[in-house]
């Protein structure tokens, strides 16, 4: 496995994470003004599990080695979605 190869993955899971708790963040702040929230909830629910899937399976491609890098960068991307949430939460207030 050579660096390039490495970088790729953990860049794909850290885009993957960002469009999965991304778009949790923005269908949570959506859900007060929505007409129909749980009709918004369920499809977002399994419109981002289904890219993430397909994500992942792009990525993986049959290797454990791919896996680990590819949630790896996911995990960076769910904890970068937090920290951006938690300071936008502090201005607002």
């Amino acid at each position: 496995m050579n660096t390039v190869s490495v970088l790729y993955r953990l860049l794909g899971g850290l885009a993957l994470g960002l469009l999965f708790y991304g778009g949790l963040w923005y269908t949570i702040s959506s859900l007060p003004v929505s007409r129909h929230p749980a009709l918004l909830a369920v499809g977002s629910f399994w419109l981002r599990t289904l890219a993430v899937l397909a994500g992942f399976l792009f990525l993986i491609d049959s290797r454990w080695d791919n896996a680990l890098i590819s949630v790896a960068g996911f995990t960076i991307g769910r904890f970068t979605i937090s920290r951006l949430s938690m300071n936008k939460e502090t201005k607002c207030t």
